[in-house]
Protein backbone atom coordinates (compact mmCIF):
# COMPACT_ATOMS: atom_id res chain seq x y z
CA UNK A 1 0.00 0.00 0.00
CA UNK A 2 1.16 3.78 -0.76
CA UNK A 3 1.90 6.04 1.86
CA UNK A 4 0.55 9.26 1.48
CA UNK A 5 -0.09 10.60 5.00
CA UNK A 6 2.80 12.95 4.77
CA UNK A 7 1.49 14.84 1.87
CA UNK A 8 -0.68 16.57 4.50
CA UNK A 9 1.78 17.89 6.35
CA UNK A 10 3.44 19.03 3.31
CA UNK A 11 6.27 17.43 3.30
CA UNK A 12 7.43 15.21 -0.06
CA UNK A 13 4.58 12.13 -0.87
CA UNK A 14 6.09 8.83 -0.50
CA UNK A 15 5.46 8.44 -4.55
CA UNK A 16 8.95 11.02 -5.06
CA UNK A 17 6.62 13.41 -6.32
CA UNK A 18 7.49 16.83 -5.31
CA UNK A 19 4.04 19.14 -5.04
CA UNK A 20 5.63 22.49 -3.17
CA UNK A 21 8.52 23.05 -5.63
CA UNK A 22 7.34 24.95 -8.29
CA UNK A 23 8.70 27.69 -9.91
CA UNK A 24 6.96 30.91 -10.85
CA UNK A 25 5.18 31.26 -14.37
CA UNK A 26 7.29 33.83 -16.59
CA UNK A 27 5.37 36.55 -17.40
CA UNK A 28 3.74 36.08 -20.91
CA UNK A 29 4.68 38.35 -24.21
CA UNK A 30 1.54 40.37 -23.44
CA UNK A 31 2.69 40.90 -20.38
CA UNK A 32 5.45 41.98 -20.13
CA UNK A 33 6.03 45.56 -21.52
CA UNK A 34 9.11 45.37 -24.31
CA UNK A 35 12.45 47.11 -22.86
CA UNK A 36 10.84 47.77 -19.42
CA UNK A 37 13.31 49.15 -17.32
CA UNK A 38 15.65 50.02 -20.07
CA UNK A 39 16.84 53.47 -20.98
CA UNK A 40 14.28 54.16 -23.85
CA UNK A 41 11.60 53.94 -21.31
CA UNK A 42 13.78 56.47 -18.87
CA UNK A 43 12.56 59.46 -18.25
CA UNK A 44 16.39 61.19 -19.49
CA UNK A 45 15.14 59.12 -22.82
CA UNK A 46 12.79 62.15 -23.86
CA UNK A 47 15.34 64.63 -24.58
CA UNK A 48 16.74 62.37 -27.34
CA UNK A 49 13.27 61.91 -28.38
CA UNK A 50 12.88 65.94 -28.85
CA UNK A 51 16.77 66.14 -30.04
CA UNK A 52 15.74 63.67 -33.23
CA UNK A 53 12.59 64.89 -33.93
CA UNK A 54 13.31 68.97 -33.87
CA UNK A 55 16.10 67.50 -35.96
CA UNK A 56 14.13 66.37 -38.73
CA UNK A 57 11.87 69.21 -38.43
CA UNK A 58 14.80 72.05 -38.73
CA UNK A 59 16.20 70.58 -41.44
CA UNK A 60 13.23 70.71 -43.46
CA UNK A 61 12.94 74.12 -42.39
CA UNK A 62 16.35 74.64 -44.12
CA UNK A 63 14.76 72.66 -47.19
CA UNK A 64 12.33 75.22 -47.53
CA UNK A 65 14.96 78.28 -47.21
CA UNK A 66 17.07 76.65 -49.88
CA UNK A 67 14.85 74.67 -52.17
CA UNK A 68 11.44 76.39 -50.74
CA UNK A 69 10.20 73.23 -50.37
CA UNK A 70 9.99 70.43 -47.19
CA UNK A 71 9.00 72.35 -44.45
CA UNK A 72 6.74 70.69 -41.64
CA UNK A 73 4.11 73.37 -41.15
CA UNK A 74 0.51 74.72 -42.06
CA UNK A 75 0.69 76.81 -45.52
CA UNK A 76 -0.73 80.09 -43.18
CA UNK A 77 2.24 79.68 -40.46
CA UNK A 78 4.84 79.26 -43.54
CA UNK A 79 3.78 82.25 -44.86
CA UNK A 80 4.70 84.13 -42.26
CA UNK A 81 8.28 82.98 -42.81
CA UNK A 82 7.76 83.50 -46.54
CA UNK A 83 6.93 86.92 -45.89
CA UNK A 84 9.58 87.43 -44.18
CA UNK A 85 12.03 85.69 -47.02
CA UNK A 86 10.74 87.91 -49.50
CA UNK A 87 10.64 91.13 -47.69
CA UNK A 88 13.40 91.19 -44.71
CA UNK A 89 10.93 91.46 -41.26
CA UNK A 90 10.76 88.61 -39.58
CA UNK A 91 9.25 89.63 -36.76
CA UNK A 92 5.66 88.06 -37.32
CA UNK A 93 7.01 84.55 -37.56
CA UNK A 94 9.59 84.91 -34.95
CA UNK A 95 7.14 86.07 -32.27
CA UNK A 96 4.33 83.71 -33.23
CA UNK A 97 6.77 80.93 -33.41
CA UNK A 98 8.75 81.62 -29.92
CA UNK A 99 5.52 82.54 -28.29
CA UNK A 100 3.74 79.19 -29.20
CA UNK A 101 7.45 77.57 -28.03
CA UNK A 102 7.72 79.18 -24.48
CA UNK A 103 3.75 78.34 -24.01
CA UNK A 104 4.19 74.33 -24.65
CA UNK A 105 7.43 74.09 -23.00
CA UNK A 106 5.55 75.89 -19.62
CA UNK A 107 2.70 73.54 -20.40
CA UNK A 108 4.46 70.44 -21.23
CA UNK A 109 5.55 69.50 -17.75
CA UNK A 110 1.94 69.73 -16.24
CA UNK A 111 0.04 68.14 -18.26
CA UNK A 112 2.74 65.31 -19.31
CA UNK A 113 2.27 66.15 -23.13
CA UNK A 114 4.17 67.62 -24.95
CA UNK A 115 2.73 69.46 -28.22
CA UNK A 116 5.00 68.54 -31.08
CA UNK A 117 2.89 70.83 -33.18
CA UNK A 118 3.14 73.78 -31.38
CA UNK A 119 6.20 73.22 -29.45
CA UNK A 120 8.39 71.82 -32.19
CA UNK A 121 6.69 72.25 -35.70
CA UNK A 122 5.63 75.97 -35.06
CA UNK A 123 8.71 77.07 -31.88
CA UNK A 124 11.71 75.22 -33.57
CA UNK A 125 10.55 75.11 -37.08
CA UNK A 126 9.35 78.30 -37.63
CA UNK A 127 10.25 80.32 -34.74
CA UNK A 128 13.80 79.81 -34.20
CA UNK A 129 14.52 80.00 -37.92
CA UNK A 130 12.88 83.27 -38.04
CA UNK A 131 14.52 84.76 -35.06
CA UNK A 132 18.19 83.46 -36.39
CA UNK A 133 17.66 85.12 -39.58
CA UNK A 134 16.69 88.22 -38.31
CA UNK A 135 19.84 87.97 -36.55
CA UNK A 136 21.75 87.69 -39.73
CA UNK A 137 22.66 83.84 -38.85
CA UNK A 138 21.68 82.41 -41.82
CA UNK A 139 24.61 79.17 -41.69
CA UNK A 140 22.46 76.45 -40.26
CA UNK A 141 19.45 77.04 -42.28
CA UNK A 142 22.07 77.53 -45.45
CA UNK A 143 23.76 74.36 -44.72
CA UNK A 144 22.25 70.78 -44.69
CA UNK A 145 25.39 69.22 -42.80
CA UNK A 146 24.99 72.41 -39.98
CA UNK A 147 21.11 72.40 -39.69
CA UNK A 148 20.78 68.33 -38.16
CA UNK A 149 22.97 69.11 -35.33
CA UNK A 150 21.59 72.68 -34.59
CA UNK A 151 18.23 71.48 -34.71
CA UNK A 152 19.21 68.34 -32.35
CA UNK A 153 20.87 70.80 -30.00
CA UNK A 154 17.64 73.03 -29.97
CA UNK A 155 15.21 69.41 -29.27
CA UNK A 156 17.79 68.56 -26.77
CA UNK A 157 17.90 71.95 -24.71
CA UNK A 158 13.88 72.04 -24.77
CA UNK A 159 13.98 68.33 -23.37
CA UNK A 160 15.94 69.38 -20.87
CA UNK A 161 14.13 72.03 -19.91
CA UNK A 162 10.55 69.88 -19.92
CA UNK A 163 12.54 67.92 -17.42
CA UNK A 164 13.70 70.56 -15.02
CA UNK A 165 10.46 72.59 -14.54
CA UNK A 166 9.02 69.48 -14.24
CA UNK A 167 11.17 67.94 -11.30
CA UNK A 168 10.83 71.65 -9.95
CA UNK A 169 7.22 71.52 -9.86
CA UNK A 170 4.94 68.53 -10.00
CA UNK A 171 7.95 66.45 -8.99
CA UNK A 172 9.74 68.39 -6.75
CA UNK A 173 10.84 67.11 -3.54
CA UNK A 174 8.22 67.37 -0.41
CA UNK A 175 6.24 68.92 -3.14
CA UNK A 176 2.62 70.26 -1.68
CA UNK A 177 0.97 70.88 -5.09
CA UNK A 178 0.00 70.14 -8.07
CA UNK A 179 0.27 73.53 -9.88
CA UNK A 180 -3.21 72.91 -11.72
CA UNK A 181 -2.10 69.48 -13.30
CA UNK A 182 -5.11 68.10 -12.03
CA UNK A 183 -7.27 70.31 -13.44
CA UNK A 184 -5.96 71.32 -16.92
CA UNK A 185 -7.76 70.91 -19.81
CA UNK A 186 -7.33 71.55 -24.06
CA UNK A 187 -9.17 74.28 -24.78
CA UNK A 188 -7.32 75.83 -27.61
CA UNK A 189 -9.76 75.30 -30.33
CA UNK A 190 -13.68 75.84 -31.67
CA UNK A 191 -14.47 72.76 -29.66
CA UNK A 192 -12.87 74.57 -26.16
CA UNK A 193 -15.93 76.83 -25.79
CA UNK A 194 -18.55 73.68 -25.27
CA UNK A 195 -15.55 72.75 -21.81
CA UNK A 196 -16.42 75.11 -19.85
CA UNK A 197 -18.66 73.08 -17.83
CA UNK A 198 -16.23 70.30 -17.86
CA UNK A 199 -13.62 72.40 -16.11
CA UNK A 200 -16.08 73.46 -13.54
CA UNK A 201 -16.61 70.21 -12.59
CA UNK A 202 -13.03 69.15 -13.09
CA UNK A 203 -11.83 71.71 -10.66
CA UNK A 204 -14.83 70.93 -8.16
CA UNK A 205 -13.49 67.55 -7.62
CA UNK A 206 -10.08 68.42 -6.57
CA UNK A 207 -11.15 70.67 -3.99
CA UNK A 208 -13.57 72.70 -2.82
CA UNK A 209 -12.11 76.07 -2.92
CA UNK A 210 -10.55 75.45 -6.77
CA UNK A 211 -14.14 74.43 -7.46
CA UNK A 212 -15.99 77.78 -6.49
CA UNK A 213 -13.14 80.17 -7.99
CA UNK A 214 -13.70 78.25 -11.04
CA UNK A 215 -17.59 78.73 -10.93
CA UNK A 216 -16.66 82.66 -9.94
CA UNK A 217 -14.62 82.88 -12.53
CA UNK A 218 -16.81 81.09 -14.92
CA UNK A 219 -19.55 83.63 -14.68
CA UNK A 220 -17.44 86.59 -14.74
CA UNK A 221 -16.63 85.53 -17.86
CA UNK A 222 -20.38 85.00 -18.81
CA UNK A 223 -21.48 88.43 -17.46
CA UNK A 224 -18.26 90.00 -19.59
CA UNK A 225 -19.32 88.14 -22.71
CA UNK A 226 -16.26 86.60 -23.15
CA UNK A 227 -15.34 82.62 -23.60
CA UNK A 228 -16.40 80.42 -20.69
CA UNK A 229 -13.68 78.05 -20.59
CA UNK A 230 -11.08 80.50 -19.87
CA UNK A 231 -12.89 82.36 -17.05
CA UNK A 232 -13.00 78.96 -15.27
CA UNK A 233 -9.50 78.14 -15.80
CA UNK A 234 -8.24 81.26 -14.82
CA UNK A 235 -10.87 81.07 -11.69
CA UNK A 236 -9.23 77.56 -10.95
CA UNK A 237 -5.73 78.75 -11.11
CA UNK A 238 -6.24 81.56 -9.11
CA UNK A 239 -8.34 79.99 -6.02
CA UNK A 240 -5.31 77.55 -6.37
CA UNK A 241 -2.46 80.25 -5.92
CA UNK A 242 -4.45 80.44 -2.13
CA UNK A 243 -5.95 76.99 -1.31
CA UNK A 244 -2.82 74.96 -3.31
CA UNK A 245 -4.32 71.28 -4.17
CA UNK A 246 -2.40 68.57 -1.91
CA UNK A 247 0.02 66.60 -3.80
CA UNK A 248 -0.66 62.87 -4.01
Amino acid sequence: MTDTSTAAAGDIPANGSDTTDTKPEKPGFLTKVPGEGSFWLSEWAFPVFVACLAAGIFTGTHLYYVYHTGVFNEVAVVSMLKAGMEGGSYGAAAAFGAGFLFARIIEGPMVGILDIGGSLQTGVGIGIPAMMLSAGFTAPLEHFWLAIPVGAVLGALIGVAILAIRRATVNSTGGTSTFGADVMMGAGNSAGRYLGPLVIISAATASLPVGLGSTIGAALFYKWRKPLTGGAIIGAMAAGFFFPIPGK
